[in-house]
């Protein structure tokens, strides 16, 4: 690995952001925002979702979750077929937080993969584990380790089962499931991730309520919101930096939010009640669905799953859309207006086509340099998602025209990425600033770069290095 990722990566360790190897969740535990995505290079990709419920004889179990990437894994063949074989291990290890409960459960797995030219796939492996505990509040650890290079990486969340035998009323963790496109009759699926692909067809919510007064009914509230969030690309390098007043520089407005669903549900009956809700899929946005009751001392339960609805693919780039959007940072903000306004897939596709070989000329020189800058659009996609796709923020503008940084350092509320080992040449080192620190009520890293004039001709260099092709042989 070269020395200016590994220096990114460390970066990451130590932010506790998209390439830690724990589960990223806000310190809130009533809103569950499932798993951010987890890139270390060389490591299998684990995203890992748990909850705890009664089932219909009170019985406690924990519902665990595992997608593992199949890009992020390493295949042998022993043939000339496209067929290729991966053999990982996944251990799941359930700790009581409050008491000496634990469980362990091993399995193994020969994962067969065929690829379209391909080793880079952004489909998972999904294993979904039922394990029978006591009632209680649980460290769920889940470890996978692809048994050919010996690497492992591991996501810890929690889930809490309430007590049957006591008089409680309680509230499970929000689940969230979705169903493919065309798949009437498929079961739905659990999501692990804090974003959904925009290609599901439906949205599915289910939690758990526990109610055990006999005596008194339990009203359930839920809601289905929508916070104000920008959505923008990235603007370039030289231009004003953004406004304190303007949505970029908020990021998403948690204050205000739309309500798009309201729901008042009265239980008359004791008991376990799994409650599910059911939406067609909404358009991409930020959303929050909430459960709201209220106990018998008075005071308010509260679960909640945040998520964002993305491209059709992400953090993939497949389609033709897909393709077009990123090359903002390429072209005419106008020529590109022009590209987007067109609907039909295959006449954009060939648009897509003219525009790197228009520029580059050499066809072989060109396939290498989409390669490369699509592959930065997904990794961007993976390091830097909030509330919008990475490839969006101004981090990951910065990360596809220029690469990983060299060095990062990282204060309070600022950083700064140097492509030199002169920490003070303007050129070649820029700063971020975030706004708000990340919080229970604002869980996003929304760093934004600090724009300078004088960042014209840096920037106007570096677009031509892709345009050309120069950027395969100078990076900066």
């Amino acid at each position: 690995m070269d020395a200016y990722l590994k220096y990114l990566l460390l970066f990451f360790l130590l932010a506790g952001t998209v390439l830690t190897t724990g589960c990223v969740r806000t310190a809130n535990p009533d809103v569950e925002r499932g798993s951010l995505f987890q890139f270390r290079d060389g490591y299998p990709e684990l995203r890992t979702s748990s909850i705890g419920l009664l089932s219909p004889t009170d019985e406690a179990l924990i519902n665990v979750t595992s997608d593992i990437v199949l890009g992020s894994l390493i295949y042998t063949t022993s043939d000339d077929s496209d067929i290729r074989n991966a053999r990982i291990n996944l251990e799941i290890r359930i700790l009581e937080i409050d008491g000496d409960f634990t469980q362990t459960v091993r399995k193994s797995f020969n994962i067969e993969h065929e690829f379209e030219g391909s080793y880079i796939s952004q489909e998972v492996f999904t294993h979904e584990e039922i394990i029978t505990v006591k009632p209680g509040t649980f460290e769920v650890e889940v470890t996978v380790q692809d048994q050919t290079s010996g690497r492992a990486s591991q996501r810890k969340s929690t889930a809490t089962i309430p007590d049957p035998d006591r008089p409680e009323i309680n509230l499970t963790t929000v689940r969230l499931l979705g169903k493919n496109v065309g798949a009437p009759e498929d079961p739905f699926f659990p999501i692990t991730t804090y974003t959904v692909p925009s290609i599901l067809d439906s949205l599915q919510f289910e939690f758990q309520v526990t109610n055990n007064d006999m005596d008194d009914p339990l009203t359930v509230e839920t809601r289905l919101l929508k916070f104000p969030a920008d959505t923008t690309p990235a603007r370039p390098m030289n231009f004003n930096n953004y406004s304190p007043s303007s949505m970029p520089y908020v990021g998403v407005d948690m204050r205000r939010p739309d309500i798009i669903d309201s729901n008042t549900r009265r239980l008359d009956q004791p008991g376990s009640v799994l409650i599910e809700f059911k939406y067609p899929l909404l358009e991409r946005g930020t959303y929050r669905f909430e459960v709201e009751t209220t106990d018998s001392d008075g005071e308010t339960l509260y679960r909640a799953r945040d998520f964002s609805v993305m491209s059709e693919n992400y953090p993939s780039i497949l389609t033709a859309r897909e393709l077009a959007e990123p090359l903002i940072y390429l072209m005419d903000r106008r020529d590109h207006e022009q590209m987007m306004e067109i609907e039909d897939p295959e006449e954009l596709k060939e648009a897509i086509d003219r525009f790197w070989l228009s520029n580059i000329g050499n066809m072989n020189q060109a396939r290498s340099v989409i390669n490369l800058y699509y592959e930065r659009v997904e990794q961007a996609n993976k390091q830097f998602t909030n509330f919008k796709e990475g490839w969006k923020t101004d981090l990951g503008m910065m990360y596809i025209l220029f690469g990983p940084p060299w060095y990062v350092d990282r204060y309070l509320n600022t950083m700064q990425w140097s492509y030199s080992y002169d920490r003070n040449d303007p050129r070649y080192n820029y700063t971020f600033e975030r706004p708000n620190l990340r919080n229970e009520f604002f869980p996003f890293d929304n760093y934004l770069l600090q724009r300078n004039q004088a960042y014209f001709n840096i920037q106007y260099r570096q677009i031509q290095l892709w345009l050309t092709g120069g950027i395969l042989t100078t990076r900066i």
